[in-house]
């Protein structure tokens, strides 16, 4: 029996300004009032800008959602114009880093080596980094997709012990199905999930295997959640667009419930 909790973390992307990003945390608390987070943990991932504000309606609310961010800086400090460092991060009482997204390896270059360093700045700061991980429609096509997403996998790992690797969180996006609609089954899901906590198993050992989270992301909703969570190595939900309703990403974190 897993002793996983279930995360269901949102990211918002490029989407909202701080007033914005406090209505929807407010209201986002209204609706996960009284939510038992030792069964299943609810987590926002706002701009860097309105990480000041979630944290502050978070705390005088006492809300039951966790925060982070969408990326963080490989470096610790210094001459880096533009970056976030993990520690900065800490200070906000931010708990996650979001690293390696598929956008940032597409649109900003980010190699493994780059994720790697990422993944060990978020754990040198006391961050959970939520490495993610999936494949472009023509490795789908061609039937590579496992093969693909496991060497972004050992990429982003390298170098990390069984026990980083245990307390981490990995997010399975096929880039195929991130804002196109277009879901992988849970099948699907189930197969590459498996596949990430077998290459954890074979690498690392079984109890990191079995401490280690794994989350789908691609097009999750409140209509499709409760379906992938049957699937024993679906660990939670990386939620992109639905994360901007409050009343959507609600349900989807109280899937238990529906």
């Amino acid at each position: 029996m897993t002793t996983r909790t279930p995360l269901m973390a949102g990211n918002w992307k490029m989407n909202l300004d701080w007033k914005q990003g406090l209505s929807l945390v407010e209201d986002l608390g209204d609706a996960l009032k009284g939510l038992d987070t030792s069964a299943v943990e609810a987590v926002v991932l706002p701009p860097f800008v309105d990480l000041r504000t979630v944290q502050t309606a978070v705390d005088a609310g006492k809300l039951p959602i966790g925060y982070g961010s969408q990326d963080i800086s490989a470096h610790e400090s210094g001459a880096y114009t533009g970056e976030v460092s993990a520690s900065m991060l800490s200070a906000l009482g931010a708990s996650y880093a979001t690293v390696g997204h598929s956008e940032r390896r597409e649109y900003h270059g980010e190699t493994e080596q780059v994720t790697n360093a990422k993944v060990k700045a978020a754990l040198d700061g006391g961050l959970t980094p939520i490495l993610c991980v999936g494949e472009p429609l023509e490795e789908r096509k061609a039937g590579k997709q496992v093969e693909y997403t496991l060497a972004q996998l050992e990429g982003g790992l390298e170098g990390l012990s069984a026990e980083q690797v245990g307390s981490l969180v990995v997010a399975y996006e096929p880039v195929w199905a991130i804002g196109t609609g277009e879901v992988a089954t849970p099948d699907d899901a189930q197969e590459v999930c498996g596949a990430i906590r077998d290459w954890v198993r074979t690498a690392h050992g079984e109890a990191a295997a079995d401490a280690v989270r794994v989350l789908y992301g691609g097009s999750v909703k409140s209509s499709n959640v409760a379906e992938l969570m049957t699937k024993p190595d679906v660990d939670g939900a990386l939620v992109g667009g639905a994360s901007l309703k409050a009343d959507e990403f609600a349900k989807i974190v109280r899937y238990l419930e529906a």
